[in-house]
């Protein structure tokens, strides 16, 4: 159990981070770093938590980050620019800030000294289209040069690379995780199933982008939070990568859209439009290396992560903010 840590969180306002602190406050002084771009701490009860204290910075800014991280026992890097829409938009600050940013969190990491964890979030698109049942020693796949979409993975693995390179140069005890398709109370960007449920529950047509045949395996936020506490926890981690995901809640996009009308009781129409540029065609984790080495099993089903999710999302509709024209799944 950890307890009595100082955790250092850079992107901690956001999504899977938040749920991160709700496990971790109550026993552990928290510092968040955030640029607040999104924020979904504010709307929980840890955002005024006495054991939580909130930073406005940059992970750009590397004296900042650094004099703010001072004192962390543990830091978890979550910051990055997310969402295929702003990728695909902001291509160049994808890079800067997931790269640059991911340098300056580990080389701080390294100057404060006395870190006894840095965990890293990597991604499951460093897979590329076609991931069935990858393992972490797969061969890391980055697309094709010039396709925007792929400014995310590139600069992910970059980090990824860069986190075990500090481990093996400097003794940095780092870690890393491949979170695969994360969804769940609290979401408030541009994952599809987040938007499709709140259509849904709207009775508005569902969008699918493509021929709806695209394969996910889909992880719930409390699963994903329960492999980053094995990461954090157990001692075989040290200089490893993890999948997190949960292969068994597998779907096709089109198989989605279904699911959740069927669990809310929607009558939405399930619409095709032409899709919008690359995409994965496939991704489903192989798990058995989180599970062997650190003891991590996710435990909720898609039906049981839906609703959940459903039943959230109804009753905080107001605090979301609009949706956009398109998505990306």
């Amino acid at each position: 159990m950890i307890e009595n840590k100082t955790i250092f969180i850079t992107g901690g306002a956001g999504f899977i981070a938040s749920t991160l602190i709700a496990r971790l406050a109550e026993r552990n002084r928290i510092v968040v770093y955030d640029n607040y771009t999104r924020n979904t701490l504010k709307d929980t009860p840890f955002d005024q938590h006495p054991n939580v204290t909130q930073i406005r910075g940059d992970v750009l800014d590397f004296e900042h980050l650094k004099a703010s991280m001072q004192g962390a026992n543990i830091v978890v890097h979550a910051a990055a620019i997310a969402g295929i829409e702003s990728t695909v938009k902001n291509p160049v600050t994808t890079m800067r800030v997931n790269m640059i940013g991911s340098a300056n969190a580990l080389e701080a990491a390294h100057q404060i000294g006395g870190v006894e964890r840095f965990l890293e979030f990597s991604t499951s698109e460093v897979f590329g289209s076609q991931a069935f049942k990858v393992t972490e020693g797969a061969s890391t796949v980055t697309g094709a040069v010039g396709e925007a979409r792929w400014t995310y993975a590139v600069s992910k693995l970059a980090g990824e690379h860069l986190a075990h390179a500090y481990f093996k140069q400097h003794g940095l005890p780092t870690v890393t995780v491949r979170p695969f398709n994360v969804y769940g109370p609290g979401q408030t960007g541009e994952g599809a199933l987040s938007i499709f449920i709140r259509k849904a529950l709207k009775g508005e047509d569902l969008l699918i982008f493509g021929d709806g045949a695209q394969i996910r395996a889909w992880c719930y936020v409390d699963d994903m939070v329960e492999g980053l506490m094995c990461a954090l926890e157990h001692p075989n981690a040290v200089g490893e990568s993890f999948n997190i995901g949960n292969a068994r809640a597998v779907v096709t996009i089109y198989g989605l859209a279904e699911a959740v009308c069927r669990v809310v009781g929607s009558q939405s129409k399930i619409l095709f439009r032409p899709a919008l540029s690359a995409d994965i065609e496939l991704r489903i984790p192989n798990v058995d290396k989180s599970r062997d080495l650190i003891g991590f099993s996710a435990q909720v089903d898609l039906d049981e992560g839906l609703r959940r999710t459903a039943q959230w999302i109804a009753a905080n509709e107001s605090l979301l903010p609009a949706l956009a024209p398109i998505f990306r799944s």
